[in-house]
């Protein structure tokens, strides 16, 4: 299921509130993003709140690097992103989440040490942060209200890394202890429910008869029915057929 490459660091900037960075931590746990920077944060990433609003990502809180600047924060890594909805009238490349981290996922595979840049929840990134980036993420949004919380903001980029790194099914069909019906079931079923409607007087109309029958076909198989379906439908029939 996993090719884990090495996921990207994610620094939040002046976080204020511990609960926003607890729930980040969550968010990124859910994504398996472990390595979480802080530059100074207004209040303790360890007390109560914090941890409590981590969900179990205890650790990543604890594992927690704390800096007293950006530039420090972001001197070991080879690439850096930064997280805003302003264009702050810089030239930038600007990235959607997904491909943003597509690129970082092809980079990290040789080798390059990648991160991504949050900005304080009341005010997002600071003109200065944003210029010591190589590119934007911009998550596009409903433009009459587009504000993030802090912790969303990092759930939908870890997410879309996420993605990069599973297999995930696009479509599953859960029949649990039963099994899907073959074709041969189904229309046996249908001739079944064809011949229980003798009677009905849209059946025995020449003309309505092939439609009526077209438009059953297309509702059951349409229904990708179980072989417990099947039954179920065979028994109700008979049911009423006895009624």
């Amino acid at each position: 299921m996993f090719s884990i490459q090495t996921p990207p660091v994610i620094i939040l900037v002046c976080p204020q509130m511990a609960e926003n960075i607890g729930m980040t931590a969550r968010a990124m746990m859910n994504c398996a993003l472990y390595d979480l920077r802080l530059i100074n944060p207004r209040e303790d990433h360890l007390s109560s709140k914090a941890l409590s609003a981590s969900s179990g990502a205890d650790e990543i809180l604890k594992n927690a690097k704390i800096y007293t600047s950006t530039s420090e924060a972001i001197a070991d890594l080879n690439m850096l992103y930064a997280t805003t909805a302003r264009r702050r009238n810089q030239i930038k490349t600007i990235y959607t989440a997904e491909k943003a981290m597509l690129s970082i996922n092809q980079a990290s595979q040789t080798g390059n040490k990648c991160g991504v840049l949050f900005g304080p929840e009341r005010t997002g990134l600071e003109n200065d942060d944003i210029s010591l980036a190589d590119a934007i993420i911009e998550i596009p949004l409903n433009p009459k209200h587009c504000s993030l919380n802090l912790s969303q903001a990092v759930l939908l980029v870890g997410y879309e890394w996420y993605k990069t790194q599973i297999n995930a099914q696009e479509e599953q069909f859960i029949t649990n202890a039963t099994n899907p019906a073959t074709k041969k079931q189904l229309l046996k079923f249908l001739e079944f429910l064809e011949n229980s409607l003798i009677d009905f007087k849209n059946l025995q109309d020449a003309e309505k008869h092939p439609t009526l029958l077209r438009n059953l076909h297309n509702i059951f198989t349409r229904s990708r029915l179980t072989e417990q379906e099947i039954n179920t439908l065979y028994g109700v029939i008979n049911h009423l057929q006895h009624k």
